[in-house]
């Protein structure tokens, strides 16, 4: 008798059909149903920022089921923890900036969610009493379009954006017209352990200039639908 079959005998139906998710607020099981509607068996995938190679990440469920995708962290301990993980998967050492193969300082703090390349969000955390200055390191960058092109024969389904207080300045230089991800997801409120973070309706504005819907936002953050994929009968 096959193991499932014994367990429907004795486990109610939600341990059997039950989805584990591994992003904050279950974006990833929002992506996974858009994805599931859409056609999509074998997405790829981007992590911009992907931080830990399974806590708090929307592209976990994709990676554990053999999905292609690259992920990108520029904090070196992080980035080791993240490739001992995630060996089937490529992942990169460096930040994604404006301008390709110039060397910035990054903000390693404690928590290292809130680690950023911007020095004006540091300095506003670290005002706040949300995270303390740990180190900073010289890391190198490059733009989000010379890492696809990079990396990717064709553009990635997903993109995973989560890059503290550089994710507007970075989509501003994102090129739409050559690469157009079925979703995207990104962090669109700012940090505050006080829970008083502000949207960023200027992230909003511009996803939906360039053709993008807001399919879920978990507040913290927005999950965005191709329009014209989302819509094409």
């Amino acid at each position: 008798m096959k193991l499932k079959t014994i367990l429907r005998r004795f486990l109610p139906d939600f341990y059997l059909y039950k989805k584990n998710s591994y992003s904050q607020s279950g974006e990833d099981l929002i992506i996974d149903f858009i994805f599931f509607t859409l056609g999509i068996t074998n997405p790829t995938y981007l992590d911009i920022g992907a931080h830990h190679a399974f806590s708090l990440s929307n592209t976990a469920i994709f990676y554990k089921r053999g999905n292609t995708g690259v992920s990108v962290e520029p904090d070196p301990y992080l980035w080791k923890k993240l490739k001992k993980y995630r060996k089937n998967e490529k992942t990169l050492n460096f930040g994604i900036g404006l301008i390709d193969n110039v060397v910035e300082d990054f903000f390693i703090v404690n928590p290292p969610t809130l680690n950023s390349f911007s020095n004006t969000e540091i300095q506003k955390n670290i005002l706040d009493g949300n995270c303390k200055l740990v180190e900073i390191k010289k890391i190198v960058t490059k733009t989000i379009n010379t890492l696809i092109s990079d990396n990717f024969e064709h553009c990635p389904n997903l993109i995973s954006l989560d890059i503290e207080g550089m994710d507007y300045d970075v989509l501003k230089t994102f090129d739409f017209t050559k690469f157009r991800p079925d979703v995207f997801c990104i962090e669109t409120l700012t940090f505050s352990n006080e829970r008083k973070g502000v949207k960023k309706h200027n992230i909003l504005e511009l996803m939906k200039d360039k053709g993008y819907i807001i399919y879920a936002d978990t507040f913290i953050n927005t999950i965005f639908i191709n329009q014209e994929r989302w819509q094409k009968p």
